[in-house]
């Protein structure tokens, strides 16, 4: 059974919502690609991290969105080495790292109004692009 990741004060994804699984991984690394399964197939169930609010959730949800498996755990893939121990602290440090950027919520947009010198910057653009068309146009050639 995996141990639990602590991700804050009071919030943890339980062992009992992981899964590993390690698998052959590909690329480089001559016969030791074909033996050893060092790549981590890391999957947490959404639904069980402790001590997430709703609205986190459903930020981490849209987050990872396009890394869910069709039961609809999150799978987090590690084969950044040829160690199947630091693929597997990888992909928990993956976790960490996006559970916890869910649990900031997004600072709302203040709608500001334009600036007198942008207003007066965008007329003269289009005062100037107008000129630059007037300028193409009226040639006589006879």
């Amino acid at each position: 059974m995996p141990e639990p990741i602590p991700i804050a004060a009071g919030v943890q994804v339980p062992a009992e919502a992981i899964s590993v699984k390690a698998v052959r991984s590909g690329g480089p690394g001559g016969q030791n690609v074909n033996k050893v399964s060092s790549k981590i197939e890391l999957r947490i169930q959404l639904e069980a991290i402790q001590g997430l609010t709703p609205e986190a959730l459903v930020r981490l949800r849209h987050a990872v969105r396009n890394r869910l498996d069709g039961e609809g755990r999150w799978m987090i893939i590690s084969e950044k080495t040829r160690d199947q121990a630091k693929n597997l602290e990888d992909a928990r440090a993956k976790a960490v790292q996006v559970i916890a950027a869910a649990m900031v919520p997004p600072t709302p947009r203040h709608a500001t109004r334009p600036t007198r010198g942008s207003k007066l910057r965008r007329l003269d653009d289009k005062r100037q692009a107008g000129e630059k068309k007037r300028q193409r146009g009226g040639k006589d050639f006879d």
